[in-house]
């Protein structure tokens, strides 16, 4: 039988020294390598998700103490997504504990849909393990630079230009097909976004809706305007 790995540099890592081993291997623990005693990490992934999102929501209400309740949620979700809980994971570097069975042993790594379970299964252990306050540490040192600056815009183009339209008294944008190219049944669009005293900006796209968010973010980026959630706006 193998001997069971030191996970003492992983555990300085995540920032908590476990009490219970069972908790930090079960965490570990795919459900497709439980066998026998071992069990996987489903239980906790359930456990550390709601804990993850309250100690999350806690952290933005006072954060962000003018932001509505809509914007706290759009934070919120883009935080607990389960790609910001994979990156989380990676920054621990739970991938080389992660212990899958066969079937998941095809993959060259372990995926970063596992990744991210692992990462609030962690979450729950460090609860079970320590109580609220070692889990909200750990929770504020992986999660509080991700609340701070964002990894992708809080709204989609298309409303973060309308409001920072709104919020500059100007008139609504003013989307145009200007073009549609292609076979009736896969047509593509060209639209065109104007703002009163602003050049156009123009894209493409498979569907019109989609061809309004790439004009949207084409003029944003032309512009230099940012998400207005992140509180910083062009001039």
């Amino acid at each position: 039988m193998a001997a069971a790995p030191d996970l003492s540099a992983l555990e300085a890592r995540i920032g908590h020294r476990f009490s219970a081993a069972d908790l930090i291997e079960a965490a570990l623990t795919h459900v497709s390598a439980a066998q026998g005693k071992r069990v996987s990490y489903q239980r906790l992934e359930f456990l550390g998700d709601r804990v993850l999102g309250v100690i999350v929501a806690n952290m933005l209400y006072a954060a962000f103490p003018d932001a509505d309740e809509g914007e706290l949620s759009r934070r919120l979700a883009d935080l607990v997504r389960k790609e910001s809980c994979a990156e989380v994971a990676l920054e621990w570097g739970v991938e080389a504990f992660v212990r899958v069975g066969e079937s998941e042993k095809q993959n060259a790594s372990v995926n970063r849909a596992i990744l991210g379970d692992v990462c609030e299964s962690i979450i729950g252990a460090v609860f079970l393990d320590g109580g609220f306050a070692p889990a909200q540490l750990v929770v504020t040192q992986a999660f509080e630079p991700r609340m701070r600056s964002p990894r992708r815009p809080l709204r989609d183009p298309k409303t973060t230009l309308q409001e920072w339209a709104q919020a500059r008294g100007l008139p609504p944008p003013s989307y145009r097909e200007t073009a549609r190219t292609g076979p009736d049944h896969a047509p593509e669009f060209t639209i065109s976004v104007e703002i009163s005293g602003f050049q156009q900006a123009e894209a493409r796209g498979l569907a019109k809706r989609l061809a309004e968010q790439a004009a949207a973010a084409a003029f944003l980026t032309r512009e230099k305007i940012v998400d207005p959630g992140d509180r910083k706006g062009a001039a």
